[in-house]
């Protein structure tokens, strides 16, 4: 057994939730002896003799105990909700821990947020760091995508813990790397969200084309997801929705899809990935789209009232269904790295703005199992850095390059179709756009300064010569 240092346990666990007792789970079953604590008593009790029976989980009552009950340098795994919890937790165990033990915040914390915590904790010369993990509940279980940032030498005291725990790619590697200082790690999960919303977008919007404009019922969609599954798009969300369109509703017998409101919740990562791409100057139009088409959602009321006066195009395909579905793939596959390279173009521009030192292709590394975003493109994306470490943005590979032009005019056709179908495609438009803009070697961005200069004499540039200038504009009447 790991972790009996004079009969204490290697690790501590703050909160036995079902994300922090399924952690515990997965960390006592890898050998290594846990410690849990839980404000709620009951709910620490009921985990004791229920999941954890059986395993080296040990529970305590406060905690001075929990501190108490670990091996030096102690290891304290937090996971509680992001925020004043995490802060709360903070102030109760800090006081009890010394120089050189490390506090470890598990959950979906606001990457500034570990910065400040971390900066606060090492004056007092303890070690925070900041990981994203994610997988959900059975990820963290049986083993979960993970995402350090923090200190790098407490990195390397937990790292034995973190690479045994991580799920395993199909070479075998552990999905977890040190991702650098600070909150690098809560960094890369937060743009690890904003990809995931961009994703389901994407997939949401493929489904209402083929749904609401082909007609396409729940086994035809099955059938076509799960066809899609075998091949490029192969992943865990593509896989999942193939699997939702085969659940019938126990009450009333209908797809249960059918009956679910179309109202999409959302608990803040993604807006926070749109938020600081806007801040470190990194377009992301297809996160944007997707974060504004769960808003959009949310405005039920006045969407249907709206649907009564606003008309538009009949949503009914006409022509051969099979060219369309094929279009739609190509589609969704093309928008997919679109998606890809805007993720992780913010990420190298935020390393340099934070001074992280991120790598893109270490962290699409350790995103290829165990968490939400797993895929087949992400072997293929890792491949892409592996044959260029320098390079800026996914689309200037040769091999995704090709991928994107072969797939270019199915692409265009499915947005054409969307457009004339009256279906909205936000997330799918906006990744051709980004495609069609990083292409263009000259935007019309010289009008906007034109027009910034005439209003505000804010100046501009010339292609001709240097320097800054201001023009004379001709006088409005």
């Amino acid at each position: 057994m790991t972790g009996t240092q004079h009969g204490r346990a290697a690790i501590g666990l703050a909160g036995l939730g079902v994300m922090g007792g399924n952690l515990a789970r997965n960390i006592a079953g890898h050998g290594y002896a846990v410690a849990g604590y839980d404000i709620s008593p009951e709910r620490s009790e009921a985990f004791l003799r229920g999941p954890a029976a059986g395993l080296p989980i040990a529970g305590v009552d406060s905690p001075a105990a929990l501190v108490a009950a670990l091996e030096t340098p102690r290891r304290i795994l937090m996971m509680v909700p992001a925020g004043a919890p995490v802060d709360g937790a903070i102030a109760t165990l800090a006081p009890h821990l010394e120089p050189g033990d490390i506090l470890i915040d598990g959950g979906n914390s606001w990457f500034l947020d570990t910065e400040r915590r971390s900066r606060a904790l090492e004056a007092q010369g303890l070690n925070f760091m900041g990981i994203g993990v994610s997988g959900g509940e059975e990820g963290a279980l049986h083993g979960p995508s993970i995402m350090p940032g923090g200190q790098r030498q407490a990195y390397d005291a937990l790292a034995p813990i973190l690479r045994a725990i991580a799920a395993k790619a199909e070479d075998g590697e552990p999905c977890v790397d040190y991702m650098g200082p600070l909150g690098a790690g809560h960094f890369v999960k937060m743009v690890h969200n904003g990809i995931e919303y961009g994703e389901m977008q994407l997939l949401a919007e493929t489904y209402d084309l083929l749904q609401r404009g082909l007609g396409l019922t729940v086994s035809d969609l099955h059938a076509v997801f799960a066809e899609w599954n075998t091949g490029e798009l192969q992943s865990y969300l593509v896989e999942i929705t193939a699997r939702i369109f085969t659940k019938m509703d126990d009450e009333t017998g209908r797809p249960l899809v059918d009956v679910i409101l179309d109202e999409a919740a959302q608990k803040g990562t993604g807006k926070w990935t749109s938020q600081n791409a806007l801040d470190v100057g990194a377009p992301i139009p297809t996160i944007d789209a997707a974060v504004i088409s769960r808003i959009l959602s949310s405005l039920k009321e006045e969407r249907v009232a709206a649907s009564a006066v606003l008309r538009g195009p009949s949503p009914r395909y006409s022509g051969p269904r099979q060219p369309l579905i094929d279009a739609a793939r190509d589609a969704l596959y093309a928008s997919r790295i679109a998606t890809y390279a805007q993720g992780l173009a913010l990420l190298r521009l935020a390393s340099a703005e934070y001074h992280y030192d991120l790598k893109p292709g270490a962290v699409a590394k350790i995103w290829r199992a165990g968490c939400i975003i797993r895929a087949r493109l992400l072997g293929d994306i890792t491949a892409a850095w592996d044959r260029t470490p320098n390079l800026v943005n996914l689309l200037l590979d040769d091999v995704f390059r090709e991928a994107i032009q072969r797939r270019q005019e199915a692409w265009r056709n499915v947005v054409r179709t969307a457009v004339a179908l009256g279906i909205p495609v936000l997330a799918i438009s906006s990744s051709l756009a980004y495609f069609d803009a990083y292409r263009t070697d000259r935007l019309p961005a010289n009008l906007t300064q034109a027009q910034r200069d005439y209003f505000g004499a804010h100046t501009f540039r010339r292609v001709d010569k240097g320097g800054v200038f201001h023009a004379s504009w001709p006088a409005t009447s």
